[in-house]
């Protein structure tokens, strides 16, 4: 017998977004935009004003692109809902022990990051701190690595997708709110006289723990989404 919830919830929201919020390619050049203002002895002001348009482009284009993708899948027929929620769960099951994976062996076979030759694009944009080029990097890294690192939103915007109403693109845009809010904080801790480097450190510190939950937290999503399409699970 299926189960009547309604899902997801915001503790599930909340939990993703925060996971998936630790991201490196977001928050490295972040970093390496402000250690750029900071050597060229730029005001705090100029480094807020920057930061906060970097910060408002990722935000904008990752909920742009959520909407866009819940809206297309809310529109597929129920039959062809039911395969595609199964075909999204096996591959974020996927994503998940690729990411446990790099928790043991970071970089070794196959892994979840951004292709070097969009890295080094994004490092070259980053050196550039006018307002347009400072827009079009938070724009180019949200869309660079959706596809790339994305399977957290993914999964949500599919669970969302099944029944989408007022409720669920307010969920989604809470869900966008906390995947910026620690570029939000590294940003104001720069700027009232954090050193950057211990930021940089603690990144690199924690990086394969992220690795393990995020693997983990995908596992666990892409069970329940082959839950749902095989009705063990149904939105009241």
């Amino acid at each position: 017998m299926a189960v009547e919830a309604y899902l997801p919830t915001l503790g599930l929201v909340l939990t993703t977004a925060g996971i998936d919020s630790i991201n490196p390619c977001a928050i490295g050049v972040l970093i390496l935009m402000v250690s750029v203002l900071i050597a060229s002895k730029q005001s705090v002001s100029r480094m807020l004003l920057l930061g906060g348009l970097y910060v408002f482009a990722v935000f904008s284009v990752y909920l742009i692109a959520g909407l866009g993708l819940a809206y297309f899948f809310a529109q597929l027929p129920l039959s062809i809902v039911e395969y595609l929620s199964i075909g999204v769960g096996v591959l974020i099951i996927g994503a998940g022990i690729l990411e446990i994976k790099d928790y043991f062996w970071y970089g070794r076979w196959l892994s979840l990051t951004i292709p070097s030759v969009f890295s080094k694009k994004l490092q070259g944009y980053a050196s550039r701190t006018t307002i347009p080029l400072v827009i079009f990097l938070g724009a180019f890294v949200a869309l660079v690595e959706l596809p790339c690192t994305g399977a957290p939103y993914l999964a949500i915007i599919t669970l969302l997708s099944q029944y989408f109403d007022f409720t669920a693109f307010i969920l989604l845009v809470i869900y966008n709110i906390v995947f910026v809010l620690p570029l939000i904080i590294i940003l104001l801790l720069v700027a009232g006289g954090f050193k950057l480097n211990k930021i940089s450190s603690w990144k690199q510190r924690n990086r394969p723990y992220m690795r393990l939950f995020i693997g983990l937290l995908l596992v666990g999503l892409g069970w329940l989404l082959m839950l749902i399409a095989n009705g063990t699970i149904n939105f009241g």
